[in-house]
């Protein structure tokens, strides 16, 4: 039985553990950056509180917070960029994807490939605001149970996790409207 210890499985999966919480830990950590930026005092800044709060969720180490909050005063968090990004897709699906970035260029050219090699296509900012509200809620969920489409759409959304600019994803499909991309 070579090959097969006990030891050799828990390190494997606490490696994939590790990497999936870190990857939460650095994105939570850029929207800590980017909500700071408006105060450094989350009694005073209701959105660092928010973010602060969603941290805390995931178990974010305190120390890990305060660097974030930190970040915000230096000059490397003016290089920090939210940006949206829409697409369309098969079966007519909307999806928007909100992003924190140090390079947009890089993180379209990213988010364009992965998109692409799923079916999907940008559109042009603000092209698909008619059919969301302002919390990017969708007016007329879209009811499509081809398989394939959900497939393809299942598919996007793992790529799309696996971008660290990425921060969450929302789509106009019932029951798949929004994905903080915690997974």
């Amino acid at each position: 039985m070579s090959g097969h210890s006990k030891w050799a499985q828990i390190k494997h999966k606490k490696g994939i553990s590790d990497q999936k919480k870190g990857r939460v830990f650095s994105k939570l950590a850029n929207k800590i950056t980017i909500a700071a930026r408006s105060g450094t005092d989350p009694l005073a800044n209701y959105k660092l509180q928010s973010t602060i709060e969603e941290a805390r969720a995931v178990n974010m180490p305190k120390e890990n917070i305060e660097r974030a909050i930190k970040r915000a005063t230096e000059k490397e968090a003016a290089s920090l960029n939210e940006i949206t990004v829409q697409a369309m897709g098969p079966g007519s699906v909307a999806v928007v994807i909100e992003a924190i970035t140090d390079n947009k260029n890089r993180t379209i050219a990213e988010v364009k490939n992965i998109l692409a090699k799923n079916g999907f296509k940008m559109v042009p900012e603000g092209s698909l605001n008619w059919m969301f509200d302002a919390s990017w809620a969708p007016k007329n969920p879209l009811e499509n149970s081809d398989p394939t489409m959900r497939q393809k759409f299942n598919q996007l959304l793992e790529e799309l996790a696996t971008n660290d600019d990425v921060e969450n994803v929302h789509s106009n499909l019932k029951d798949e409207q929004s994905s903080g991309l915690d997974h």
